[in-house]
């Protein structure tokens, strides 16, 4: 499943460049935006949910008296793999390019 935050914010970087132009603070700001979106999507939280598995197989084991082996395990999806945020990317740049290039379709005078 592509990341839909990537796909997001990736329309919006691309966007923001299609309609103010790439040299503005407005396109940096959302280039940055993008991008540590991006990098929080496949290292930070794909990370975190890599660590809910080894915690959840921890509670797993433990003996039937312990007070946490009743607890409920914890949800284990979170992040993206590499592919899944860039396919996302690519969807948002697709996604923005196609608006824009319909929107401005008509406006050739």
């Amino acid at each position: 499943m592509p990341s839909s935050h990537s796909a997001t914010v990736t329309a919006l970087a691309v966007a923001v460049g299609l309609q103010d132009g790439i040299g503005g603070s407005t396109f940096a700001t959302a280039l940055i935006l993008a991008t540590i979106v991006m990098y929080d999507a496949t290292g930070v939280r794909l990370q975190a949910g890599r660590q809910v598995e080894v915690l959840n197989q921890i509670v797993y084991g433990l003996p039937a008296e312990h007070p946490l082996a009743e607890s409920s395990p914890l949800g284990e999806l979170l992040g993206h793999t590499p592919p899944q945020v860039i396919t996302g990317g690519l969807l948002g740049i697709m996604t923005s390019t196609i608006i824009y290039l319909i929107s401005h379709s008509g406006n050739n005078t």
